[in-house]
């Protein structure tokens, strides 16, 4: 099996052989899930759906508050102050453990720093919680139905992936990070390709020696590369990690874990090499992730400003950072007057450590603000913007349009190519800066050791566990089956291209909405204003391209198409966590990859949907879509998760696995 079929082997409940391989439908037991309070807005709606039962463990669902919270957005904006009093209100009610309170952390940062363990199954309501592989956990994205449904009930269904390996080979330039790292995977494979919906297992010789941040980085932008999730077999380096998380008092018992590593023969359907000993400096032009060129390719672009942080800049990232500043006010450099200078650390503990260490003192020296811990500019729906037409360099993980700011321009880089950029606001090359770093001085910075051995790790094998019955006491349950729905709609198309992201179907500003009419009336607000208005009718059948709801694991993206009136959305292929949505939501959607059809599917084309039987008619001819999997055709049939559960109460996946 693969690293990623071991995980899910070993939280299978009830598997029908000892071992599972891509394809087979499993339910499996769920370790964690994970939220922010932008999702729990989503999930709290789901909850009350569900009667708000007792949750399955309340230690192991942590909430952060992170995506839009500052000191200015919680004084002077309203909406804010209900999204964090709605997670507050819910962190007392269900007794969780981990509640981590506005600008305390990002949601992603502490939960790998001092929670997750290798082997654990990790569900969380962001897409970039696919960082997690980094400590050899099985951990993805999903939609908050998903996450709130695996939160009562402690186990979810799967299909197991395919997997892909990404084998890196030869030794990483010291300065050089897991963004260089990822962004050159990025620029070599493409996103949205040969990873999507298919698991990412990063190995190789080079891969052994990247830091836990290293892997932290790369598998945050696994989520930009379009895979399921992105995981490193956990070795010595995840071990010594752990070493250091049981000196700290609060988290000394979320140590050990699963130390599983995919059998040498493991089945992968391709495998990609990359050589990263030439490896320069990578830059992101915009406005996708893997519009990837040599930092030397892009140097004397001028910035508006530029941003450290985000969840995918590690502590690691930071030091290297500041010692880049540091090398250049040293050798006489002084930063051209601008307030776009803004440094944000992943949470307070990595603050204080910057502060205490004097490399906060050099980003403030070099003209750079120190925000709080949250999301900031990479969401840019918080108090720091990036401003119309306003080009930016950013260690963030995405540069879609209006990402930053409406009509925002955002490039991507490392946190040292940003700091070598930040102080004549042109994008330079680091290497002459990181050329003048000491080295040990970095690892003494981070509190590593080089002087001591690497603790002694031994791979085990999974077993599957014989789970006790999930349990949802409380929650409302219902004996009937809703009614019935239309076997047949038909609409007039409107036609979209190739990775169309959800921060283009509703932009995160509009993600505090809960009435599904007001949220429809947001939908592809700044990309294609007109769209309300054209679907209001309900007769609109969406036809797109590869990877349609790629981006954010935000389910706000389905409700806008259902809230506007979409009947139907036809694609070549969908994200995953996106076409999970569509099917805990209920809103009908197809794979075609049939050429033909897109030919004649063309604007204003009138199409015709049989739903049960996945025949689709469009100017006289007809189309099979891909059959669903059977899980997909039950959740379907029950009209969403919902109101399955509300029939079926914690024999739901039983029950729908049987259908």
């Amino acid at each position: 099996m693969t690293l990623t079929g071991k995980i899910l082997y070993h939280h299978a409940i009830a598997p029908r052989r000892p071992w599972v391989e891509a394809g087979d439908l499993i339910r499996v037991r769920v370790d964690w899930t994970i939220a922010s309070e932008l999702a729990w807005n989503g999930m709290d709606q789901t909850y009350s759906a569900l009667g708000r039962p007792r949750l399955h463990d309340p230690s192991r669902f942590y909430l952060a508050l992170d995506h839009t919270v500052d000191p200015g957005t919680l004084e002077r904006d309203a909406r804010t102050r209900r999204l964090v009093q709605l997670s507050r209100d819910f962190a007392r009610e269900a007794g969780i453990s981990h509640f981590y309170d506005a600008n305390v952390t990002i949601m992603h940062t502490t939960f790998y720093r001092d929670l997750v363990r290798p082997g654990d199954v990790v569900l969380g309501a962001d897409s970039h919680t696919s960082s997690h592989g980094g400590m050899g956990a099985f951990a993805i994205g999903l939609g908050g139905a998903d996450v709130t449904v695996a939160m009562v009930l402690g186990e979810t269904w799967i299909e197991v992936p395919e997997a892909i390996a990404v084998e890196y080979r030869g030794d990483i330039p010291f300065g050089l990070t897991g963004k260089d790292v990822i962004l050159k995977t990025l620029g070599d494979l493409g996103r949205n390709t040969v990873a999507l919906e298919r698991t990412v297992e990063f190995v190789g010789e080079a891969a052994r020696k990247f830091s836990a941040d290293m892997r932290f980085t790369i598998c945050n932008m696994t989520a930009e590369f379009g895979g399921l999730n992105g995981i490193f077999a956990p070795d010595p380096i995840i071990a010594e990690a752990l070493q250091r998380r049981a000196l700290k008092a609060r988290y000394k018992d979320y140590v050990g874990g699963s130390y599983f590593a995919a059998d040498e023969d493991a089945p992968y359907v391709e495998r990609f090499v990359i050589d990263l000993d030439a490896l320069e400096p990578q830059v992101a032009k915009p406005f996708a992730p893997d519009n990837v060129f040599g930092v030397s390719e892009a140097a004397g672009t001028k910035l508006d400003g530029v941003f450290i942080g985000a969840c995918t800049t590690t502590e690691e990232e930071l030091v290297v950072g500041a010692l880049v500043l540091e090398q250049a006010l040293a050798s006489g450099g002084a930063a051209v007057a601008s307030n776009n200078r803004l440094v944000v650390p992943g949470n307070r503990e990595i603050t204080e450590r910057l502060a205490d260490s004097g490399l906060l003192a050099i980003y403030e020296k070099a003209g750079f603000r120190v925000g709080p811990p949250g999301c900031s500019m990479c969401l840019g729906i918080a108090s720091d913007r990036a401003g119309e037409g306003e080009v930016w360099l950013s260690s963030q993980n995405r540069n879609f349009q209006n990402r930053m700011g409406k009509g925002s321009i955002a490039w991507l880089g490392s946190a040292a190519t940003v700091a070598a950029s930040a102080l004549s606001l042109e994008i330079a090359d680091p290497r002459p800066l990181l050329a003048g770093i000491d080295r040990d001085r970095v690892a003494a910075l981070l509190g590593r050791d080089q002087r001591a051995a690497l603790p002694e790790v031994r791979h085990s094998e999974p077993q599957a566990e014989s789970a006790p019955a999930p349990t949802m006491a409380g929650a409302a349950r219902e004996g009937a089956r809703p009614g019935a729905t239309a076997s047949v709609v038909a609409g007039r198309v409107q036609r979209f291209g190739d990775h169309v992201d959800t921060d283009a179907i509703i932009p995160g500003e509009f993600c505090h909405l809960t009435d599904l009419e007001e949220i429809g009336s947001k939908a592809f607000f700044h990309v294609r204003p007109e769209f309300p208005a054209r679907v209001a009718d309900g007769q609109t059948i969406v036809v797109a391209g590869e990877a349609w709801g790629s981006g954010s694991s935000r389910e706000h993206a389905v409700w806008a198409l259902q809230g506007a009136g979409v009947a139907a959305v036809i694609a070549r292929s969908f994200a995953f966590i996106h076409k999970r949505n569509l099917v805990n939501e209920a809103l009908p959607h197809f794979v075609i990859s049939d050429p033909r059809f897109y030919e004649l599917a063309v604007e204003n084309a009138e199409v015709e949907i049989e739903l049960d039987a996945g025949q689709v008619r469009v100017a006289g001819e007809r189309f099979a879509a891909a059959a669903p999997s059977p899980m997909v055709r039950a959740l379907t049939a029950e009209g969403g998760i919902v109101a399955a559960i509300r029939r079926y109460g914690d024999a739901t996946f039983d029950q729908l696995q049987r259908s």
